[in-house]
Formats: structure tokens, sequence, C-alpha cells
């Protein structure tokens, strides 16, 4: 989840026969940087523009090979000797939670990580994910009450919610979760400046206060040492990795911003659409009204944990379509060895040792023209079929894709969490629409555009919010 265009300081290019166009801007040294920290997506469509599929552009120093066709994707992601993650995703570490892993074994983590949110591990973590989605959401009477309607901004409430619901389930701490929420979102709204090492210096102290202060409530001290949750195991595995108590506080910063930063700005846009695009709101109601475990259980606790295993292909839709507008991953590798890249239509281009590949799915596949007509809309039925199943085969240039979108990453960095991630989100939608009544405060308002600064790190964040406003139901039958 973590990604950004980020490399070592290299020397001047001129291109070589077979090489991609190369672009290295008018600025010596910097290049592109300031164009493409402002807004990557924007800057990388213009280059697309002017290059097609593949080109490498100069950004501050490094050179970047960036590609945009979806069907050569595997040339890049099944050749794991060729091009290696690990030395970038060891700079950004370092840069934005001053972690150093030098001893640590990347496969080993993965095969830990993927132990504890698969099969039974998984099952346990949304369930206990379910209950407090609920205790916060309905139980909590200082949320909201059936009395009288809440105002509130859509995305601060989407992400408190989620956040602590999550922390609960992983860290098992109820009564710092609050002051870690509060500390947590200071530090994730100058991770991109952390990242391209930007900050101005009172930006810089508010930086590193707030580690420090996330640290100390992540440390044994201020956590519940008696109990058997997911972050005690983790700790676990890090002291049999070597690591020191001040190692594995940062470490836990790490994963509490890997698991806890996309599923409440996901759910922000979910909701989002939903209340924007009132035929897609009735749409997935319809179909909530259907799920057995979510009828006849008045206001008590339903069987959200159940959800998975239901059948629900317009909320599915709805997912996809969201993450296909809002997730804005960016999957980079180092070049290990000068390497030909075959390109599915057959043309072939020399990658130089040292340099680095970038593939940006948000602009292809998942806003490209060609794959998604009309790729600015939002429309929640995109991903069904007529026969109200879901959709998975699309196309360019003939061919079917097998990579129509692309939020989680793929390959061996993917992200290990997504199950996860994904029933929670749908946990609290369902749970949201089918206990509380949620409207716009404003029936002709828009959704606020994504903050251009956000491209590469999951899922995108609003430049704005979206004044809503809600209430307990007062009587629940199977109708949200």
């Amino acid at each position: 989840m973590i990604s950004q265009l980020v490399c070592d300081f290299s020397t001047n290019l001129t291109g070589r026969k077979n090489e991609p166009p190369l672009d290295k801007g008018h600025i010596p040294w910097l290049g592109h940087a300031l164009e493409f920290g402002k807004d990557a997506a924007k800057f990388l469509a213009r280059m697309k523009e002017k290059h097609g599929d593949i080109f490498t552009v100069c950004v501050a120093g490094h050179y970047v090979t960036v590609l945009l066709d979806p069907s050569s994707f595997d040339g890049v992601l099944g050749d794991t000797v060729s091009f290696d993650f690990s030395r970038i995703r060891g700079q950004l570490v370092k840069r934005i939670f001053s972690l150093q892993l030098p001893n640590s074994d990347p496969a080993l983590e993965r095969a830990w990580m993927e132990t504890h949110f698969q099969g039974v591990s998984l099952r346990k973590l949304s369930s206990s994910m379910s209950s407090h989605l609920y205790n916060l959401l309905v139980t909590n009477r200082n949320s909201c009450s059936s009395s009288m309607w809440t105002e509130d901004e859509l995305f601060g409430f989407c992400y408190s919610l989620l956040f602590r619901a999550g922390y609960l389930t992983l860290f098992e701490k109820e009564d710092n979760a609050a002051a870690v929420y509060r500390e947590f979102r200071k530090f994730d709204e100058l991770l991109t400046k952390l990242a391209r090492s930007t900050l101005k210096r009172e930006e810089g102290k508010i930086a590193r206060a707030s580690q420090e202060q996330l640290w100390e409530l992540l440390s044994p001290r201020c956590l519940n040492e008696d109990s058997d949750s997911w972050q005690q195991s983790y700790r676990r595995f890090l002291r049999e990795q070597g690591m020191d108590a001040d190692v594995q506080n940062k470490a836990l910063l790490l994963q509490l911003w890997t698991t806890q930063c996309n599923a409440g700005p996901a759910a922000f846009w979910i909701l989002g659409f939903l209340l924007t695009h009132p035929e897609a709101m009735e749409a997935v109601k319809l179909e909530i009204r259907g799920l057995s475990t979510l009828q006849n259980t008045s206001l008590q606790r339903p069987a959200l944990n159940q959800l998975e295993a239901q059948h629900t292909p317009v909320f599915d839709s709805v997912l996809k379509e969201t993450l296909r507008l809002t997730a804005a991953v960016m999957i980079n590798r180092e070049v290990m060895q000068e390497k030909v890249l075959r390109m599915a239509d057959g043309r072939e281009y020399l990658l130089r040792r040292g340099d680095r590949v970038c593939l940006f799915p948000f602009l292809s596949p998942q806003m490209d023209p060609e794959i998604h007509q009309e790729p600015q809309m939002f429309k929640y039925d995109r991903f069904l079929t007529p026969s109200r199943t879901l959709k998975d085969d699309f196309y360019k240039d003939g061919r079917r894709l097998k990579y129509y979108i692309m939020p989680w990453g793929a390959g061996r960095n993917s992200c290990v969490g997504r199950e996860f991630a994904a029933a929670a989100i749908r946990q609290f939608v369902f749970l949201l629409l089918t206990h509380l009544d949620l409207e716009l405060c404003h029936p002709d308002a828009k959704l606020p555009p994504v903050n251009p600064k956000r491209y590469g790190f999951g899922m995108l964040q609003p430049d704005g919010d979206l004044q809503v406003r809600y209430r307990l139901k007062t009587t629940r039958s199977a109708d949200p």
C-alpha cells in the first residue's frame, strides 16, 4: 500500500535505441518533480497523450519508466528477478516512519501477515470488527439518537468510526482509541510531504510530535500486554526477529497506518456516491431488504460477520466502481539488471539497471475510456451483467484484460489485508443503512474533488467534505 516515486540520484541519460521515449523536462535535475508532486495523475495523463503507453521521465534526478498498458503489466509483476521493491520500500519506511529494518525478512513478514489476515484468523477479525462497529454506531448513544438529527461531515464521520473500530479490533485498547485517532489524523495529513521530504519547519515539528505521541500510545506501557490481540502477536513476531522495543513501536505505527488508512476514505466515497446518486442508493437498499441476515432483527445486532456469505452483486458493483474512481496506488519497482521488456503487442523496450518502473493503474485501466466508457462518471451498475451477476470481462485492443481495476495493487506486494478491509467497508455501509436515517444537509450538494497530492498513497481523500445529517431509526424491520 505504501508507494511513491522515490529513487537515488542517477547520471544524465540520453535515449538509446529501443528505449522508451525520454522526457527530462526543462529544469536540470528536478525535471518534472514539481508537476508530478502537484498532481501526478494530470501530469502522467499529459505524458501519455504525448508519448503513448510507455515513456521515461526525470523526477528529481531519478529516471522512471511509466508503463500504462495493463496487458503488459505481467512483464513487470511476474519478473521478481529483474524488478524489486525492497529498497524503494525501505527508503519510504525510513522517511515516513523513521523506521529501519535492516535484518527483516520481507517474505517471512508477508507470510505472517497472510496467516493473520486469512482463514480462521480473518473470520475472527471480521467478527470482532462487526461487534465494535455496532457498539460505536448503535449502542453508543453519544454517537446518535432517534429523537433528533445530528449534523456532521461525512469524511470525518466515516474515518473516525472505521478507524476506531479497526483499532479496537487489532490493538484492543479502548481508553486511548480517541487519542490515537486524533494523532493519527495529524500524522496522516502530513504523510505525503514526509514521503517527498517537502515539510516546512513547523510542519516538521508537528509530524515529529505526532510520531512520538503515537509511538508512546502504541508502546507496551499504553497497550494491554495480557491480551492475545493481533498487535501482541505481531510484537512477539518482531521480538523473534531481534527487534528491540523502540523498533517495535515504530513498526506498529507503520502497521497502524497500513491497516487503517484506506477503509474510512473508501466508505466516505461509497456513501457520497450513493447519496448523490439516488438510483444507486435505492438499488443498494433494495438488495439489503432481501438479505436474510439483516431481516427481522429490530434494533438488535445483526449478523454482520455473515455478510461475506451473502449474494450482494449490486453492492459489490458499487464497491468496485467506487474503487475504480478513487483507488490510486502506484506500483514501483527498481530495475535490478538490464532488461528487455516485451509489450503485449510485440514491441520491445530496453530498461536500464538502476532506473525505476512505475505502473499507475488509476490512469489505465481504471480511467481508460477504451476500457470503461465515460470513465469520469459514477455508474453503480458498471460491473453488473444484464442478469445481475458481477461483470468481469473488459477489453482493450481486442484483448480481454486480466487487470481491469487494481485497487489493491498486484503481484507479491499486493495488499495482504484486502479481504479484511473490504469486509469492514461492507459491514459499515450495511450497518449504517439499516440502522440510521442518513441524508444530505443540502439536497443539491456535490461530492468534493479529490486531493491531488494523495495520488500514489492508496485511497484518495477529498479536498473538502460533504455535510450530512443522520439519526437512529426508531423502528426497524427489513426495510433500510
